[in-house]
């Protein structure tokens, strides 16, 4: 079996777990609601203060599936209590972002200046001009508009300008003067 799939999800006591028929899944919190529907070779449970995911057969494809609901409803339950948080570096001369309403614009070496919509229910926030922070309660919409933004100007090789997760290792290469 899964090992992830078997573990229970634990509901903290500020928190609600409605399940609907058809694997409806909503989870209620502090900071949030989210709501998800799971593949019908799952079904997901609320037993005491737990829900359990369990699956119909033992075939490949629902083994994965299991531990990808589990994880996917433990991801929920952390998002409407903690919330996720990325956080971009902008590296280079005259890169710099700003937010302007709903929008992010981002100066990074172009013509113009790229704006991007911040999605509904994400909350971006700009430091120094240079570090951008980006907050909400679904990790897949966090993690999804973060590689949309570092996607604009990836960090390229030689000098290492461009836009990095904080902390993010890049490999330096020598250039034309480095080889002998």
């Amino acid at each position: 079996m899964s090992r992830i799939g078997k573990k229970p999800v634990p509901i903290p006591q500020n928190v609600q777990v409605e399940i609907r028929e058809g694997n409806y899944v909503i989870v209620k919190g502090p900071l949030g609601q989210l709501e998800k529907t799971f593949h019908p070779l799952i079904t997901v449970k609320k037993v005491d203060n737990q829900v359990v995911v369990e699956r119909t057969n033992d075939e490949k494809f629902t083994k994965a599936l299991h531990g990808l609901t589990r994880a996917l409803i433990n991801n929920m339950v952390i998002g409407v209590t903690q919330g996720f948080k990325k956080r971009l570096e902008l590296q280079g001369t005259g890169y710099r972002a700003r937010v302007q309403g709903n929008k992010l614009v981002l100066e990074v070496g172009f013509s113009h200046p790229v704006e991007l919509e911040i999605p509904t229910g994400l909350s971006v926030n700009v430091q120094d001009n240079t570090k951008i922070s980006i907050k909400g309660i679904d990790k897949e919409l966090v993690g999804q508009f973060a590689a949309i933004v570092r996607s604009i100007r990836p960090v390229e090789p030689y000098k290492g300008k461009g836009i990095r997760y904080e902390g993010e290792k890049i490999r330096q290469k020598a250039g034309k003067a480095g080889k002998k």
